[in-house]
C-alpha cells in the first residue's frame, strides 16, 4: 500500500475515461512509473489538481474503487459554470497529468459504526460514495445486508445502472431499490423520495443504519423524515460537502460596510477586498498559492493563519482545537470581518 506518511500529494497519470450518463463520467488515474496499491477509507474523497489554462486548478471528489487496487476510479458530474467538471468532461484524457492529495473525509464505513444491516440513500452524483461502501462491503463481509435506496431522473440518468443491476442479481445481501422520475423501460417505481417511499421501499428502517449522500436539499429532506418517525439518530450519517459547490455565500454586513485590507507578509502581498467576502476569493485573485479542493469547508486544504484582525467562519471541520486556538481557519469557509493578516 502506498504510504502517505511520507508525502501529501502525489503525481498521477489518467489512464482511462469513459461516459457513465449523458452528464457524468468516470476515470481512472494511476502511477506512471511503478504500480501503487492506494489505501484509503471506503467513502472518502481526494483533492485532485488539474492543469486547466495554464494553472493547477483544485477540486475535491469522492473515490468510487475498493482500497487496494492499483487505479483510483471517480465519477464527475458536469455542474453549469462549473470550471473543473466541464474541464473533465469535455478535455481530460489518458495521459494527462493530475496531481493526488491524501484522500480524507470521515463518511466512510470505517469510521462510521455501522449495524449489520444498514440502508444507503443516495440521489444523483451522491451515489460515487457509498458505492465504494458497497464494494467494499461486498468483496469483504457478506454479514452485511445492504438495503440500496437511490433516486434518478431516469435509466439513462442513473450512474453505474447496468453495474447496480448486476450486483442486485448476484448478492443475496444486496438489495437495490431505485425510485425514478421518469420509470419507462425499466421495472422501477415511478415517484418522488418522499417519507412514504423511503419507508416503503426500506419497511425495517428503523432497525438499520442510515448512511446518506446527495444534494444538499434532498439529504436536508431525508434527515428530516427520519427525524419525524423517530429514527435512532446515533445510526445516521451523511456526507458534509457536495462537490465543487460553493459554500454558502453570507451577505456583508451592510453597517460595516466598505472594504477591507489583507496582508500576507510572507510573501510581500498587499490586497484589498469587500468587506464580509470570502478570504480564499481574495487570497486567489491575488495570486497567491492557496488550495481550496472542495470549497465548502471539509477536505482542510485551504488552512491558513489568521496572525491579525478577525474572520466568521462557518466550518472548522478538519481544524485541531490547538490549530483553532492558534488561529487557523479554512478560507474557503471565512468572511473577512476586518483588515487581516494572513500566514501559511
Amino acid at each position: 500500500m502506498f504510504d502517505w506518511k511520507h508525502s501529501d500529494s502525489l503525481s498521477l497519470t489518467c489512464s482511462r475515461k469513459w461516459q457513465e450518463t449523458p452528464d457524468t463520467v468516470s476515470f481512472e488515474l494511476e502511477s506512471p512509473d511503478t504500480p501503487l496499491e492506494f489505501n484509503f477509507k471506503p467513502g472518502q474523497f481526494a483533492s485532485l489538481g488539474f492543469m486547466i489554462n495554464g494553472k493547477e486548478e483544485f477540486r475535491a471528489y469522492s473515490i468510487n474503487s475498493l482500497p487496494g487496487e492499483t487505479a483510483l476510479q471517480f465519477t464527475v458530474k458536469r455542474v453549469e459554470g462549473g470550471l473543473v467538471s466541464n474541464f473533465i468532461m469535455d478535455e481530460l484524457e489518458a495521459g494527462a497529468p493530475v496531481t493526488l492529495f491524501k484522500p480524507a473525509g470521515a463518511f466512510n464505513c470505517i469510521d462510521c459504526t455501522t449495524r449489520l444491516k444498514v440502508t444507503l440513500v443516495s440521489a444523483g452524483c451522491g451515489i460515487t460514495p457509498v458505492m465504494s461502501m458497497v464494494k467494499y462491503w461486498l468483496a469483504n463481509d457478506s454479514a452485511v445486508d445492504i438495503n440500496f435506496i437511490h433516486m434518478a431522473r431516469s435509466k439513462e440518468s442513473t450512474i453505474y445502472f447496468d453495474q447496480l443491476e448486476r450486483l442486485d442479481k448476484q448478492y443475496s445481501n444486496f438489495n437495490l431499490r431505485l425510485l425514478l422520475k421518469d420509470n419507462r423501460g425499466t421495472r422501477y417505481p415511478q415517484g418522488r423520495l418522499n417519507k412514504e417511499w423511503l419507508f416503503t421501499l426500506c419497511p425495517d428502517l428503523q432497525e438499520r443504519t442510515v448512511l446518506l449522500c446527495g444534494p444538499e436539499g434532498f439529504m436536508h429532506d431525508i434527515k428530516g423524515y427520519l427525524q419525524e418517525s423517530g429514527f435512532d439518530m446515533n445510526h445516521f450519517y451523511q456526507e458534509s460537502y457536495t462537490p465543487e459547490a460553493a459554500v454558502s455565500q453570507e451577505p456583508a454586513d451592510e453597517e460595516a460596510g466598505g472594504n477591507v485590507q489583507i496582508s500576507v507578509p510572507g510573501f510581500g502581498v498587499e490586497l484589498e477586498a469587500e468587506h464580509g467576502s470570502l478570504l480564499v476569493e481574495a487570497l486567489e485573485q491575488g495570486g497567491l498559492p492557496i488550495i481550496a479542493a472542495c470549497r465548502s469547508g471539509i477536505c482542510g486544504s485551504c488552512k491558513c493563519k489568521v496572525e491579525k484582525g478577525s474572520v466568521e467562519s462557518t466550518s472548522k471541520e478538519t481544524l485541531t482545537e490547538a490549530e483553532i486556538d492558534q488561529g487557523y481557519v479554512l478560507a474557503c469557509s471565512s468572511h473577512i470581518k476586518s483588515d487581516v493578516e494572513v500566514g501559511f
